[in-house]
Parts: C-alpha cells; sequence; structure tokens
C-alpha cells in the first residue's frame, strides 16, 4: 500500500489540473455545467486567483486579487507553464449565489458563503433553517463533485490528449 504523503505529493497536480481546466470551460463551456445543475445560471472567476509555475529552477507564485482585476497576467503565467492552485468562483443557480475558493493541492473549500436565508421565526422552525441551510452548502460541493469526476474520466481517457489538451492550449494562446 502506498502512504499517504507519497500519494498527495504524486497526484496534487490533479486538482491544480482541474482547476486549470475548470478556468478554461468557465471561458469556453458554461453548457458543459449545466449538465450538473438544471438550474444554473452562470459560473465565474471571483476575485483571487493563484498560480504556480514549479517548471523553473525556484517555483514561482502568482496571486491575482480584486474585483476588477484583470486576468491577463494569469493567462501569462498559463503560457510560461503555471497551473491554478487556487481559484474563487462564484456559482450561481436559479436566483442564488454562492462564492467561495477552492484549493487544487487538495480541493479544500475556503471561505464559502452560501446564499443568505431568513431566521427561524419559532422554535419549531429550526430544524427547516438547518435543512436549508445544509442544503445550500451541499449544492456547491456537489457541483465541484460532479464537476471533479467528470475531469477525472475526461483526464484519463484518449480525449484528454487527443483533443482537449489542444484546445486548452489554443484558448492560452489566443488570449
Amino acid at each position: 500500500m502506498i502512504d499517504v504523503a507519497i500519494a498527495y505529493n504524486r497526484y496534487k497536480f490533479l486538482g491544480e489540473e482541474f482547476l486549470t481546466w475548470l478556468w478554461y470551460v468557465i471561458e469556453n463551456d458554461q453548457i458543459l455545467i449545466k449538465n450538473f445543475d438544471r438550474n444554473f445560471v452562470g459560473l465565474e472567476i471571483g476575485d483571487r486567483i493563484v498560480f504556480e509555475n514549479r517548471r523553473k529552477e525556484s517555483p514561482e507564485r502568482i496571486t491575482i486579487k480584486g474585483e476588477e482585476a484583470g486576468l491577463e497576467e494569469g493567462i501569462l503565467a498559463l503560457k510560461n507553464g503555471a497551473l491554478v492552485t487556487e481559484l474563487n468562483m462564484i456559482y450561481r443557480s436559479a436566483e442564488l449565489v454562492w462564492q467561495f475558493t477552492l484549493k487544487g493541492e487538495s480541493l479544500n473549500f475556503s471561505s464559502l458563503n452560501i446564499p443568505k436565508t431568513d431566521l427561524p421565526d419559532s422554535d419549531e422552525d429550526i430544524e427547516g433553517f438547518v435543512l436549508e441551510k445544509l442544503f445550500l452548502y451541499d449544492k456547491s460541493l456537489q457541483l465541484v463533485k460532479n464537476l471533479f469526476a467528470h475531469f477525472v474520466k475526461l483526464r484519463i481517457s484518449n480525449k484528454w490528449l487527443n483533443k482537449e489538451v489542444s484546445s486548452i492550449r489554443k484558448w492560452i494562446q489566443s488570449s
């Protein structure tokens, strides 16, 4: 059996490739995301994206922050071989909005903001309030889980090397 630390270091690139692919999907194929949420309205890059380029002698880390930040520097980082290591996203479904950061190394969520809910009016409403909160947390988790499962199936298929990698490279070069 493989040691957990070895497996973690060996496969952490998958989360970073996933986030890089997800940025590509956000920019080029939002219809794909609709397959995982019938009420899907949109998924967009939020106010923070982090890149790492480990191909150089000394690894380089680039962070783009701010609501009006341009992503041109991020595209340049991708052109130089970097991958996305953290991605802040805004997820819209029906009239609800979530915002969260996903870390590629571990696929951990951070700063997950779910849609606001009304406080319960009485003690009898507390159970419904808790269930609604759980549903809202779970909805964002399920979206990422389904997108990652789709990515892994794609990543191990022939389609990854035959089509997807070249499409992503074209997107990077044309941006």
